[in-house]
């Protein structure tokens, strides 16, 4: 069977990611940084196409790589509409979406579909994203919410959680993923903590929106009232509010850094500050941990941990201690993003999976009595 060649690019908010695969061999990655001053220069999202799109030329030619027999070129989703888990070939309709951040969700992730398509038609190849973070599989039950006409969404770190779980799967389970119910979680600069039942990720939190455990930069769940009230006093507008939800929550309002390490450094000296900090970030993600479980009505196959924080035994001694009763614990440290989307891609070459079609129509866009 033919090792097929992928390129993934993956825009972040200060980074560009970019990594060479053929197979499941990874040939060539870099993770290339972006001075604030020099992103800053560009007064939208979309004015930095052409600069990502160089930056990624010049580090593939300065190691000599060509991109004339790459198969398939695999952008990061993102300004997507709801859509289920799944690998999407890129449409006009999609870069359109993706250009206006259709979901209303302003991230360079959304320059990635953007990026592949740029690629593919310059080396006549496919174009693709994979599980990007506007999946939405939520079970019905969990749309609900008191408020009428208001329901729930999820934004998630999609593509690391499912594949996650797949690899889980295939390598401890001996099992495909649409046999196993699993908690996953993703504990990086944002936290995500999800249930998936059978392939399909029912049930999760809005880290956008403000839910699930606090992080790095995010306030996480916080009283409705207790908010308004902290608005009243403070002066705050919903654009502030807004920024607290993904930027300036979590430790950077509390103590001013991001840095989990920085922040672990100040507990192990005495700092009794960020160590409160640090265990009840901890003590929220077990809480949801036992929320997930509870809506897989605890047949859960096994609790997975990944992302960046998951480096630290700690917070993995304590998740396991907290939450080992539900179900084994097994750590994931890091990320499998760029591998994640060149696997999504070689599944649908392969045979393995069906290519899907973004409609751009949500995926679920109300109740049938509506």
């Amino acid at each position: 069977m033919k090792a097929y060649k992928v390129l993934t690019i993956n825009p972040g908010s200060t980074s560009t990611k970019v990594a060479l695969f053929e197979g499941d061999q990874c040939l060539y990655s870099r993770n290339v940084s972006h001075e604030a001053n020099e992103l800053g220069k560009f007064k939208t999202l979309p004015e930095q196409l052409p600069y990502r799109r160089d930056t990624i030329l010049k580090l593939l030619k300065e190691a000599g790589i060509s991109l004339e027999d790459v198969d398939v070129f695999v952008g990061r989703g993102g300004g997507l509409l709801a859509v289920e888990g799944g690998t999407y070939g890129v449409t006009d309709l999609m870069l359109e979406h993706a250009r206006t951040c259709a979901n209303g969700v302003i991230h360079p992730a959304a320059l990635g579909p953007q990026l592949a398509h740029e690629f593919a038609e310059t080396y006549g190849a496919k174009a693709m994203v994979v599980n990007p973070p506007d999946v939405d599989e939520l079970q019905e039950l969990a749309r609900m919410t008191g408020i009428k006409g208001v329901y729930r969404i999820i934004h998630l770190h999609a593509l690391n959680l499912k594949e996650t779980a797949i690899r889980h799967s295939r390598n401890v389970m001996d099992r495909a993923y649409e046999e196993c119910n699993y908690v996953v979680c993703h504990i990086g600069g944002g936290i995500s903590v999800s249930a998936h039942c059978r392939g399909k990720m029912i049930d999760g939190y809005d880290i956008v929106g403000g839910e699930g455990p606090m992080a790095p930069t995010r306030c996480g769940s916080i009283s409705v009232a207790n908010l308004l009230e902290y608005m009243e006093t403070s002066g705050l507008g919903v654009a502030d509010v807004r920024k607290l939800c993904t930027r300036t929550g979590g430790f950077v309002n509390h103590v001013g850094i991001s840095d989990a390490i920085e922040l672990t450094d100040r507990a192990a000296s005495g700092d009794r500050y960020a160590e409160m900090l640090w265990d009840s970030m901890i003590y929220q993600i077990e809480k949801c941990i036992g929320s997930m479980a509870a809506a897989l009505h605890g047949q859960v196959d096994g609790i997975l941990l990944g992302g960046g924080m998951v480096h630290n035994q700690d917070l993995v001694k304590q998740i396991t201690d907290a939450c080992s009763f539900i179900a084994p614990v097994t750590a994931y440290p890091g990320e499998f993003e760029m591998e994640a989307m060149a696997a999504g891609a070689i599944r649908v070459l392969e045979g393995g999976e069906e290519l899907k079609t973004y409609t751009g129509k949500p995926v679920w866009d109300g109740f049938d009595w509506e």
